[in-house]
């Protein structure tokens, strides 16, 4: 006769430790270049505010989105204009995208970096005016590096 299977027996459930073991240690956070960059807009963006007597803007984490994929779309499809090549403006990329309460745009192509946008932009009337206009109140900032580049947008947001 056939040896029978013997039951198998449950294994015990591990139980939650009445002490906590001290959590790991997380590596230091590296801000990227792109990142850097774009949180020194905003800085600098809100220092000419201030100057003018409007409140700081606040980052927007749906207008910099935006922001950072035209940066990258005119660095990839090579273009330089706030209605891309498939005829679409500011108001209509932030419709397909979901975003809401667009007000603004500002692009750049060159300065090497925020300082140098930022300058560029308030030397200009018709970007100095989105910048420090009192009722925009959100801000996303885009940048990217790369050859022919970098390619800049602000997205002013009320």
């Amino acid at each position: 006769p056939k040896p029978k299977p013997s039951p198998t027996r449950a294994k015990p459930r591990p139980t939650a430790s009445k002490t906590a073991a001290p959590a790991p240690t997380a590596p230091p956070v590296t801000v990227s270049a792109q990142a850097a960059a774009e949180a020194e807009v905003l800085k600098l963006v809100n220092d000419e505010r201030a100057k003018a007597g409007c409140s700081a803007l606040s980052a927007n984490s749906a207008l910099t989105g935006l922001a950072e994929k035209f940066s990258d779309d005119m660095a990839a499809r090579g273009f330089f204009s706030d209605t891309d090549p498939d005829g679409k403006s500011p108001w209509d990329r932030a419709a397909a995208a979901g975003v809401s309460g667009l007000g603004a745009e500002n692009i750049a192509r060159g300065p090497a970096d925020a300082a140098a946008v930022v300058k560029a932009w308030m030397a200009s009337p018709e970007h100095r005016a989105n910048i420090l206009n009192c009722d925009f109140h959100t801000l996303g900032v885009g940048v990217h590096f790369g050859a022919g580049g970098p390619w800049w947008t602000e997205e002013f947001g009320s």
